[in-house]
């Protein structure tokens, strides 16, 4: 049995006043479709666009499945993304809907026409990181489809006209050779006549598509088949049009005569798709900014570090802006320097401030000015740049020497100024008042996370110094036993949790071992770690045995600790000078044993319950023969999410027996082993304790 150690996901439930604002506003005039399901597909939250496209009011709609208002074919595909989500935990994207107003029970839509929407779900997570429902963002992309119907239906009546009228025609020989000369296509190019019998069609190819196109010519032409392409071909003015090609074989029985090739001129079609994709971009970018901000604020969200604040920001303003470089930037307590913050690492590595310079808010950089003002930066150019901040900024922000074109925004909290972001590009850039309002409110978000990242930090840091502190800083030297620890916390993820290991001698020599993990994360469990270390040891002092012990925690446990406490203990007394000893086990993981002449195997011993919960303590005999060893450790060693307790007990057995003799000989070099090993391409999301005790081979006389 181990404590829950996840790490916390984004989620709806407990948002301060600020998230519960920006969520009501995107409800309320998002133009997008945005609803929320819970775990049982029951519909919680819709805003009004969604409301309008189904032509349903929400009294309709709310605590009831997609079953119970929408048409048979909308519930299946509805209802298997919701199941998909909430069963692998992933979003669901891009799905294709078409919505005709006035479901079941609906009042009917304004005109009753079909909508069409592109669907995505995403998962939620509640206050205690349980996944709650599903977010469904729906975007309205009728007016696109509507569009695309009418260049469609264009470009109908414009290739009925074309098959209507005479094509451009040319002729070649069977080696593909010209042979006839083509008035119509020297009309349209200019060619001569000598011309176009010397380089034929492919001279006027544009020379970017004249290679392609040529071998694919030849090809067919070796094969008899029908070649079809598309190329750019110059004509009379020096323009370039688009022509589509298909040219056939004549056959005449088992020989193919010629070839005949007929031109269109696609040029208009071509045209009228790149000015649907110009309509198509302008129609989504709004969504695509909303979109994009809701995913900006659900990635700062999981950013526990200010390092991993930075890396989310600079993501986001590569893929929402197309930034080249990004900068966050806080100010010190004097607010007199801003100091620079490197980002995480590709594996969340840094877990903190790692500075990379600093610069003072008087001098002239972007940043500064940002920060100064109050208001967001930006310049367009090199010239503008120097225009505003009367000198070169490259001679006090000296990083990136090809940037052209800055952005750069303060950090408010409480509309008071804690740094600034900054945001690069390697041309010159003019910002675009939707992006302006974008990047203000991606600030703002940036500015929450990273007040929420310095008060993780500033815990995590007292946790972690706490925990070390109650951790013994020497292991007992016994001249017949060797000891080695480790204690890895998972710092880049999560706060630092309450495992610890102990190791003494008692009054009559014989050492005593303890493992334990306090559920819960923090300077809480550290405390509790603490206080259950110090109980154990006094139990012991008074009454060594294992079973004595635990029950004198579990009794403990109930005068003293919270119910809810979740806490596993394995404890071991042992005589040095035999290799005996007693085991006793309260929910925590089955010791590892390894043998010089056996396999590696897991302690059969009763696991027992967690403390303080009602038991009958037990307690196992056992003995660790001359050259063996025996392995404590806590769960996070074998459990992750992406692998559960059985498969990592089973994986650590396999990890022990490839160890070499020499490793399992030395017990330093074992929980090193172990760790790498079993750690090795998985997140470490929960701090792993080792302890090894090894009874080396006595000398030879």
């Amino acid at each position: 049995m181990s404590a829950d150690t996840s790490v916390p996901h984004p989620r709806v439930a407990g948002m301060d006043a600020t998230d519960s604002a920006l969520l009501s506003t995107l409800l309320r005039g998002a133009p997008v479709g945005l609803a929320l399901f819970d775990d049982g597909l029951r519909l919680r939250r819709v805003n009004d666009t969604l409301l309008e496209a189904l032509g349903l009011r929400a009294e309709d709609v709310l605590d009831r499945r997609p079953s119970q208002v929408l048409p048979d074919e909308l519930t299946v595909p509805v209802e298997a993304a919701l199941r998909r989500v909430l069963a692998e935990e992933t979003p669901v994207a891009d799905v294709d809907l078409a919505l005709r107003p006035a479901g079941r029970g609906g009042q009917g839509g304004q005109d009753g026409r079909v909508r069409h929407f592109t669907c995505s779900w995403f998962p939620s997570w509640s206050a205690d990181d349980k996944l709650a429902g599903v977010i469904l963002i729906a975007l309205d992309v009728t007016e696109r489809r509507l569009g695309e119907d009418v260049v469609r239906r264009r470009e109908q009546r414009y290739r009925s006209l074309v098959e209507s009228s005479s094509q451009v025609v040319w002729v070649t020989s069977p080696e593909g050779e010209i042979t006839d000369d083509a008035p119509e296509w020297r009309a349209i190019t200019g060619q001569s006549a000598e011309d176009y019998a010397a380089g034929g069609w492919l001279a006027v190819v544009h020379p970017e598509d004249r290679s392609r196109v040529e071998t694919a010519w030849r090809e067919c032409v070796a094969d008899n088949r029908i070649f079809e392409s598309a190329y750019r071909v110059r004509t009379r003015s020096g323009t370039y049009r688009h022509f589509d090609v298909r040219a056939v074989p004549i056959w005449r029985g088992d020989t193919v005569i010629e070839w005949v090739g007929a031109n269109t001129d696609v040029t208009g079609q071509r045209e009228a798709e790149e000015m649907r994709g110009r309509l198509t971009e302008q129609l989504s970018a709004a969504a695509l900014r909303t979109a994009r901000l809701q995913q900006a604020t659900s990635m700062l969200a999981e950013a526990l570090t200010v390092s991993q604040v930075v890396q989310v920001i600079t993501e986001v303003g590569r893929s929402a802006i197309g930034a080249d470089h990004s900068a966050v930037a806080l100010l010190d307590d004097d607010k007199l320097r801003l100091s620079i913050v490197a980002p995480a690492g590709p594996d969340g590595g840094e877990g903190g401030t790692a500075l990379r310079g600093d610069i003072s808010v008087n001098e002239p950089t972007v940043m500064s000015v940002a920060v100064r003002e109050g208001r967001p930066f930006t310049a367009g150019t090199p010239d503008q740049l120097r225009l505003h901040l009367g000198r070169d900024e490259a001679a006090t922000f000296p990083w990136h020497a090809d940037e052209r074109a800055w952005v750069g925004l303060p950090l408010l909290a409480a509309g008071a100024p804690i740094g600034a972001l900054r945001f690069s590009f390697t041309r010159p850039r003019e910002i675009t008042e939707e992006e302006r309002v974008f990047l203000e409110a991606l600030a703002g978000q940036c500015a929450l996370a990273v007040e929420r990242a310095l008060l993780f930090e500033r815990e995590h840091k007292t946790a972690e110094e706490l925990q070390r502190s109650l951790l013994p800083s020497d292991l007992p030297q016994i001249h017949t036993m060797r000891l080695a620890a480790r204690y890895h916390p998972a710092t880049r993820h999560v706060q630092v949790g309450g495992d610890w290991y102990d190791a003494f001698r008692l009054p009559d020599d014989r050492l005593a071992v303890a493992v334990g993990d306090v559920m819960g994360k923090g300077v809480l469990a550290a405390a509790g770690m603490g206080r259950v270390r110090n109980a154990l040891r006094a139990l012991a002092l008074n009454d060594p045995r294992p079973a004595a012990v635990l029950a004198g925690l579990d009794r403990l446990f109930s005068a003293t600790e919270d119910e809810e406490q979740f806490t596993t203990v394995a404890y071991a007394v042992i005589d040095p000078e035999t290799g005996r000893g007693v085991l006793s086990n309260a929910g925590h993981p089955p010791p590892l044993l390894l043998s010089m002449d056996g396999p590696a195997r897991l302690s059969t011993s009763e696991p027992g319950t967690p403390l303080g919960w009602p038991s009958q303590r037990q307690q196992t005999s056992f003995s660790i023969e001359t050259g063996n060893t025996v392995v404590f450790y806590s769960d996070g060693l074998v459990e992750n999410r992406r692998r559960g307790v059985d498969a990592g007990l089973a994986e650590l057995v396999t990890v022990a027996a490839d160890a070499p003799p020499e490793v399992v000989g030395d017990p330093e070099r074992l929980v090193d082993f172990l760790v790498d090993r079993m750690l090795a391409g998985y997140e470490q999301v929960d701090d792993v304790t080792v302890l090894a005790l090894h009874v080396p081979p006595k000398p030879a006389c």
